[in-house]
């Protein structure tokens, strides 16, 4: 969230942007070996012009983070809890096509954290159990860009740990206009720069598709089920190390922040006439609501060796009776 470079953007392919527009690209980046996967020109966002948090302001962030070498984790995305086993994040943050970013034994969800350096008594580490990405995720133009991991066990909810609220339906057109909406996340606060160690917030506005799909902006690449954020003369944005993170809208009767969008993609990081897009999550209702009952009933090991252990009771009292 600092403002940022204008130069040095990552091609995407068969996008088909007409000529006067910049490549596009996503919001998060991984590097292994000092070679780039080829993962890396979805995966990339991040906080540009904003400032540090406040410890514990935004319970429902997740650093999503991917195993590296076999050694170590390392942030990768930003992710939404949506329930305690369910964290909501981009699709592109997977992509898909390489095997380790898309087996979730090479996931890890981290909640409650304010450093990344430096966990703290709140912070709980949650491995994946499974990983759904949209099944008509399209990669060459971001639509689609959603996916849920499940997290491996439920998490317990405290100051630190918290749901997002998802709005009803009568919430969604005065918060898709709203000019009082944040975004928060660890990403580069420069294009070219490191992602932060601490969580950052920067406050945003919520802009006209009209605007934002101009000729002298995104020209068309927007569709309707996208929303444009940040400050049409730049400076504000998210950038890479930031996909998947929220975008969330104060609503003053209710006194509440409800999720609107998850961030996707941009042209650089706060450059003018080109803010972030975001996924429309109004647009998502109700895969997010089928995707938070499949987790919801998942096999509960708990609960299984428990009933394995009455058949057995129950055949050996049969025996001896």
């Amino acid at each position: 969230l600092t403002p940022v470079a204008t130069s040095d953007t990552r091609t995407k392919e068969g996008l088909g942007a007409p000529a006067q527009s910049p490549p596009v690209e996503g919001r998060s980046f991984w590097k292994d070996g000092g070679q780039q996967l080829a993962v890396a020109r979805s995966v990339a966002s991040w906080i540009v012009g904003g400032h540090e948090a406040p410890e514990g302001a935004w319970p429902w962030v997740v650093s999503l983070q991917v195993l590296r070498g076999g050694v170590r984790f390392v942030h990768l995305c930003g992710g939404v809890l949506l329930s305690r086993r369910a964290v909501l994040t981009a699709g592109h943050c997977v992509d898909g096509r390489t095997y380790v970013l898309a087996d979730p034994c090479s996931w890890r969800a981290v909640l409650g954290v304010h450093n990344l350096q430096k966990h703290s008594r709140h912070t709980a580490r949650r491995r994946i159990r499974r990983i759904i990405v949209h099944s008509e995720f399209k990669r060459e133009t971001f639509e689609n860009d959603v996916a849920v991991f499940e997290l491996r066990s439920a998490v317990r909810y405290s100051l630190y740990i918290q749901p997002v609220c998802l709005p009803p339906a009568v919430l969604v057109q005065p918060l898709e206009n709203s000019s009082d909406c944040y975004i928060t996340g660890w990403g580069r606060t420069t294009e070219k720069g490191k992602i932060s160690p601490v969580l950052k917030e920067a406050h945003v506005g919520i802009l006209p598709p009209n605007l934002c799909n101009s000729s002298e902006g995104y020209a068309g690449l927007m569709n309707n089920k996208a929303l444009c954020a940040g400050v049409w003369a730049g400076g504000t944005d998210t950038c890479q190390g930031d996909s998947g993170g929220p975008l969330v809208c104060y609503h003053p009767d209710t006194d509440k922040y409800f999720l609107i969008g998850i961030a996707s993609f941009g042209v650089g990081c706060g450059r003018p006439r080109y803010p972030g897009i975001y996924v429309r999550l109004s647009q998502y209702r109700k895969w997010i609501k089928a995707k938070l009952l499949l987790t919801n009933k998942t096999w509960n090991p708990l609960s299984t060796t428990f009933t394995i252990l009455l058949t057995l009771v129950h055949t050996v009292l049969m025996r001896i009776l």
